[in-house]
């Protein structure tokens, strides 16, 4: 496309500049005219001009041809017009050219002076206005001179000789100038096109820019509201919990009662902050990403067994149509993606169906999720893409989601390199897709087993300055079954390991500490207290820390990260994780 634009700017400096050349054209036939008035017959005089006439109002014609659909037609060939404006350039200098045929001829040395400095006067004034398409100028300069190169080649003597140098100096000097002027418009032309692709693409970010500003002032009034719901709702359970305590005994159906119902918001809101810091953190760039070779089969079976339960909850029809191929992508971040995906398709949708299949593209996989969902109108299919937007929950009931999903899809596949595709017909449903490459199936495929997690104790480490944290941590764990050595820094936690080492065989398994603490970080915290123990033992940073220098710490570190609020639910898998990889150690 800039090869295509850099020819037209030629083009039209072709046609430009090539107007003082049509007005000599138009102007200095009768001076020549009136001097050739004894050497040649005024018949053959008039014939001349009416040629050098038509074929420079044919030049002007074709000037304003160009110019005119020039401003109609985006696929315009600017090739194709300027070679016709080289021929019609080529005839108009061989018409120059018999005028030097015969000032040479007729031996008059008036004449033949007076040809050269007509001759010369038009072949060093095309130099500017012919250059930009170099065939142009050097197609006229051949037919102007060729005629009076020749007839001084067919008759001898020393002037003709002289004149044959000139004729060669002229030549020379005005082709080395016509490359030198090309070469300017060349690099003029490349420093325009750089200038206005550099205007382009600052008018780009200054867009993306003000659009960035206005999607952050958007979501920043919507996380506001957002998050304090919640919070109110959790202060009214709490209120409301403490009065039934004030009356006396509470009752075990109100307090499981007011304990669901704390759960319920207590779930919504890690689930907000959850999704407010993976769209932080994808965003931060600290999401590493792991590449693999995936089944296709193993993925959708996974996914089947996830979500065909809920499909069927909700009286949907669930289908999957999975195939033997093998695709190239993080495994976890890809399910997190689809995930988010099945999960507005069957929540979205009344009745009907949900499919999970795919199909291949050449060299790629396009994973698709169609439903019969009330579908998205055209001009809402970007804008579903950003946080908080939920065009079928105006109410913003928290049931049908936070609004955050499609927007970590959107980020996902970017740091991934997926393409995302979506195609609505609204009414009838919808189809999202995420295109993957394919890769060749591994030589030997592993069978996908997972064994199963067990309830046995472990040995756990708190680090945690934050009191009201520790001691809710210590009894969760404890309740569980784990043994805990919690403290408020490295060296209290050490200390009440120690004492229990004194009654018996105390063994730590896993190290869970907090990211800010007094006096140093997480991480220096887990390298004292293996310093401690005297081995290398897993760890957990527990953090409520979202600011980038944090995510990027512990990014580097490898440990597993969870963040506060913390979900039970999470920390028990996160604990079963351990265990299994302690099992296989």
């Amino acid at each position: 496309m800039p090869e295509i634009i850099a020819r037209k700017y030629f083009v039209d400096l072709l046609f430009r500049q090539s107007y003082a050349v049509l007005f000599a054209n138009f102007v200095i036939p009768w001076p020549v005219a009136f001097v050739f008035r004894h050497a040649v017959p005024w018949s053959w005089s008039a014939v001349w001009i009416v040629a050098m006439y038509g074929l420079t109002t044919c030049r002007v014609l074709h000037s304003r041809r160009y110019f005119a659909q020039a401003k109609r037609d985006v696929s315009l060939r600017p090739q194709h017009w300027g070679w016709l404006a080289a021929v019609l350039s080529w005839l108009s200098s061989l018409l120059w050219g018999v005028l030097g045929w015969i000032g040479f001829a007729t031996g008059d040395p008036q004449l033949q002076a007076f040809t050269c400095v007509v001759l010369t006067g038009l072949v060093c004034g095309a130099v500017p206005s012919l250059s930009a398409f170099p065939a142009a100028y050097a197609g006229s300069l051949i037919a102007m001179l060729a005629p009076i190169t020749l007839q001084c080649l067919l008759t001898s003597g020393e002037v003709y000789t002289t004149y044959l140098f000139f004729l060669a100096c002229l030549a020379g000097v005005n082709l080395y100038y016509s490359r030198v002027t090309w070469r300017t418009l060349h690099e003029t032309i490349r420093l325009r096109l750089e200038n206005v692709d550099l205007v382009r693409r600052l008018e780009q970010e200054r867009d993306r820019a003000q659009a960035a500003d206005q999607a952050k002032s958007r979501f920043l009034a919507a996380a506001s509201h957002d998050l304090r719901q919640p919070i109110h709702a959790l202060g009214l359970f709490v209120a409301g919990l403490a009065s039934l305590a004030e009356r006396g005994a509470v009752a075990a159906d109100k307090a499981r009662d007011l304990a669901t119902r704390l759960a319920t918001v207590i779930g919504n809101l890690s689930g907000l902050l959850n999704g407010l810091l993976d769209i932080s953190r994808l965003d931060a760039g600290v999401v590493a990403v792991t590449r693999e070779t995936v089944s296709v089969e193993r993925l959708f079976a996974d996914l089947s067994d996830e979500f065909s339960a809920n499909a069927r909850a909700r009286n949907l029809r669930w289908r999957a149509r999975p195939g033997q191929f093998w695709i190239d992508t993080d495994p976890v971040l890809l399910k997190r993606m689809l995930d988010n995906l099945l999960s507005n398709a069957i929540r979205y949708t009344e009745q009907g169906s949900v499919l999970l299949g795919c199909r291949r593209r050449k060299h790629s996989l396009e994973i698709q999720i169609f439903d019969t969902g009330p579908g998205i109108a055209s001009e809402h299919r970007d804008q579903i893409f950003e946080e908080f937007v939920q065009l079928h929950n105006a109410e913003r009931d928290r049931s049908q989601g936070l609004g955050l999903g499609l927007a970590i899809v959107r980020h996902t596949a970017r740091l991934l390199g997926h393409d995302i595709r979506v195609t609505s017909v609204e009414g009838r449903g919808s189809m999202f897709s995420v295109k993957v490459p394919l890769v060749a199936a591994p030589a030997l495929a592993q069978p996908h087993t997972v064994a199963a997690a067990q309830a046995d104790s472990l040995g756990i480490l708190i680090i945690d300055d934050e009191r009201t944290v520790l001691d809710a941590l210590r009894q969760l764990l404890e309740v569980w079954g784990h043994r805990v050595y919690a403290g408020a820094s490295v060296r209290e936690a050490c200390d009440e390991h120690g004492k229990a080492a004194e009654n018996g065989p105390a063994a730590v398994h896993l190290i869970l500490s907090d990211f800010r603490l007094s006096g140093m970080n997480g991480l220096e915290a887990i390298h004292r207290a293996r310093g401690y123990l005297n081995a290398v033992v897993p760890a957990i940073i527990i953090t409520g820390d979202t600011s980038s220098a944090c995510l990027e710490e512990t990014a580097a570190s490898h440990f597993r990260v969870l963040q506060k609020p913390l979900d039970a639910g999470l920390l028990r898998d996160s604990l079963k994780a351990c265990l299994e990889s302690r099992r296989v150690g």
